[in-house]
């Protein structure tokens, strides 16, 4: 039992690092993802290339590798769970395949959260649909929807869950460290802006 959070978490990383948004560039002949845009291999990246479905499928299957083994895990308890789904995040922020330089995680974020509190899931939604609406920046949406989580997992008795997602909404306010430079600066890009 003392192996098992241990086996979660690389379970979890294993599963979280699979580059879905580069295997299906790829497979559909647009070559490396990582070459165009922010080279990242996320969902924003990948609708770069001009293909709407792509990036819809990679958005879908990143968010499935967080909820699939956070889902897994919980069945043995909830910290089981969450530890489980730390590890799809970490893998998918640095998976081991790409040289540990993979996306920003939010999709993989929101599906974990979907696994295993899927009604602050909707709170993250709704929280993101509101900021991009009114000041259409994707990348504000989603920090202010991180850092809302924590606080919602916590107001709804959810401890054990709100440490680890206060934990993955710093490692995703990390990754969009260019992004919050940008917004500071003003040059951040909006939703809906050609680039």
């Amino acid at each position: 039992m003392v192996l098992f959070p241990v086996l979660a978490l690389f379970a979890g990383y294993l599963c979280g690092s699979i580059p879905f948004g580069l295997l299906l560039t790829r497979a559909a002949g647009l070559g490396d993802v990582r070459k165009i845009g922010s080279g990242n291999i996320g969902a924003t990246n990948v609708l770069r290339t001009g293909s709407k479905g792509l990036a819809a499928a990679t958005l879908l299957l990143d968010a499935l590798k967080g909820t699939l083994p956070a889902l897994l895990a919980a069945r043995y308890g909830a910290e089981a769970g969450a530890i489980a789904g730390a590890g799809a995040l970490l893998g998918h922020v640095f998976p081991v395949w790409l040289g540990f330089k993979g996306g920003k995680g939010v999709a993989t974020y929101i599906g974990v959260l979907a696994a295993l509190a899927w009604q602050v899931a909707l709170v993250f939604a709704a929280v993101w649909l509101v900021m991009a609406a009114i000041f259409r920046y994707s990348s504000l949406a989603a920090l202010v929807a991180c850092t809302v989580v924590p606080v919602a997992l916590y107001v709804r008795d959810l401890p054990q869950f709100a440490l680890a997602f206060l934990l993955m909404s710093l490692l995703v306010f990390y990754k969009h460290r260019a992004n919050i430079e940008r917004l500071l600066a003003g040059t951040e890009s909006k939703i809906g802006a050609k680039e």
